[in-house]
């Protein structure tokens, strides 16, 4: 399984911005696709998550109420809908996906089984 993320870009604050990821080799069915974050020097961290098909959703305090995540039936992807950016959601962007049926923690990496290879977002003025 191959995720491919893209979308990212550079952006003024208040900004907003449209990520998706997509699946090759196998499709989201039974899945739980993540979005997690890195900043330079620091800890990957969790963003948002949504039950493929299901539709449940979980996002990280720091992103309540400004991005949003949702599927895409159509085209088999998963897009993160960010909207008024701050400096501090730079970072890279990783897509991820992991089985259902290890009812982990969505926000803990171990949860997902594949990663993308992370799509840059710079918020700057």
């Amino acid at each position: 399984v191959q995720l491919q993320a893209s979308g990212g870009g550079l952006v003024q604050p208040g900004g907003s911005l449209r990520l998706s990821c997509a699946a090759s080799g196998r499709d989201f069915k039974t899945s739980v696709i993540g979005w997690f974050r890195q900043a330079p020097g620091k800890e990957r961290r969790f963003v948002a998550a949504i039950y493929w098909g299901i539709g449940n959703t979980y996002y990280a305090d720091s992103v309540k109420g400004r991005f949003t995540i949702s599927e895409d039936n159509a085209k088999d992807s998963v897009t993160l809908q960010m909207n008024s950016l701050k400096p501090d959601d730079t970072a890279v962007y990783f897509c991820a996906s992991g089985r259902a049926e290890k009812r982990m923690y969505w926000g803990d990496p171990p949860m997902y089984d594949y990663w993308g290879q992370g799509t840059q977002v710079t918020v700057s003025s």
